[in-house]
């Protein structure tokens, strides 16, 4: 593709902050200490943790770089950076997720296969760029459609990088029609990571975001978006990140009968208690993570010195200085990850838990 290309080695990777813990070399993907990740509601793009299926693309030419669209519509068109920058920039903050977050832990009580990954395979950012809402109408796909004029129901992202799942193709993923075009939604083409232009790790030039929704649909190195009558067949809808009974295994899997995960599920998270050893009796101070996929507040956070015996409530903030209400978007962001914490006295050895709940 003019203007950028996915490199087949990994000779030219960019420079990584020495913080991270490395869960695989090549391709990198990485992630930050836990005490490291909630010392701030926004996450330095190096902290970020980063989740890569080959080789980092390079741009060579921005000025050539473009992003086709087509698929079942009138007439294909590209898009260059110029005429995304025209349309209406619109700020997000969102919380990206793997779905492989936890996963290590998770292999604990059953094999798990993948990358394994601790408890920061998480992040908060503000992303900024046009909506896809508005990209879509550049190609007379009007707002809130759910069925395009030629038979369309899924948008699909593909990028320019090679990934091995793919048979060394590129990595795709595909959200309905009826939320890329709901503005709403907040779907963005996004060319901003925290008011600076993306880093290579995380994209840039051009990638998507889908606020509410597990990482693997918010692809990078944006090449296509294809406007499809079905969902996405590439291996990361298809042959991974769907949910099935404790029954299922590798032998007897029927992937066909699970529908591709997009919303993340609640998580809680204590990332205050790395090093359980250095804890002394008397005051500790617990702090941590919740989050929710779907723009769903955090209601409550509840944290347990006693293993479950009894429950104290946690603080939740966002921004410093403005109370947190769930699912209350003048005052609280519906995209993003609630931070949590609570002293309390803990005098011997115990377990110590925590949980968040929902508005329902």
């Amino acid at each position: 593709m003019p203007g950028i290309t996915g490199p087949s080695d990994y000779s030219t990777e960019p420079t990584r902050h020495s913080s991270l813990q490395i869960n695989s070399k090549e391709p990198f993907n990485a992630e930050p200490p836990c005490s490291a990740l909630i010392s701030t509601y926004l996450t330095p793009a190096d902290l970020f943790y980063k989740r890569n299926h080959g080789p980092i693309p390079i741009v060579d030419d921005i000025e050539k770089y473009s992003v086709s669209i087509s698929g079942l519509i009138e007439n294909t068109k590209q898009v260059f950076m110029k005429d995304i920058r025209m349309l209406p920039k619109y700020n997000v903050t969102a919380t990206l997720q793997c779905a492989g977050n936890r996963r290590t832990a998770m292999s604990k009580i059953k094999t798990v296969k993948g990358v394994g990954w601790g408890v920061s395979a998480i992040a908060n950012a503000v992303w900024g760029g046009a909506k896809l809402s508005d990209v879509l109408e550049l190609v007379g796909i009007a707002k809130l459609t759910s069925t395009a004029k030629f038979g369309g129901k899924h948008v699909e992202f593909v990028s320019i990088d090679q990934c091995k799942e793919e048979n060394g193709g590129p990595y795709k993923a595909s959200i309905p029609l009826s939320q890329a075009t709901n503005p709403e939604a907040d779907v963005l083409l996004a060319y901003e990571m925290n008011g600076e232009p993306l880093n290579r790790d995380h994209g840039y030039p051009l990638r998507v975001i889908v606020p509410g929704v597990i990482g693997a649909r918010s692809v990078k190195w944006l090449e296509v978006i294809n406007i499809i009558a079905e969902e996405c067949q590439g291996f990361f809808v298809q042959k991974d990140y769907k949910m099935f009974p404790p029954s299922v295994n590798w032998e007897n899997i029927n992937w066909s009968s699970r529908r591709p995960q997009m919303d993340f599920p609640i998580q809680c998270v204590i990332c205050s208690l790395e090093d359980m050893t250095t804890i002394r009796a008397g005051k500790v101070n617990i702090s941590g993570y919740a989050a929710s996929g779907g723009g769903r507040g955090i209601e409550r956070v509840d944290v347990s010195v006693d293993g479950g015996k009894t429950w104290m409530e946690a603080s939740r903030f966002q921004k410093s200085g403005i109370p947190y209400i769930a699912d209350d978007c003048n005052k609280s962001d519906k995209w993003a990850w609630v931070l949590f914490e609570v002293t309390t006295e803990i005098q011997h050895n115990t377990e110590i838990i925590a949980k968040a709940g929902l508005r329902t």
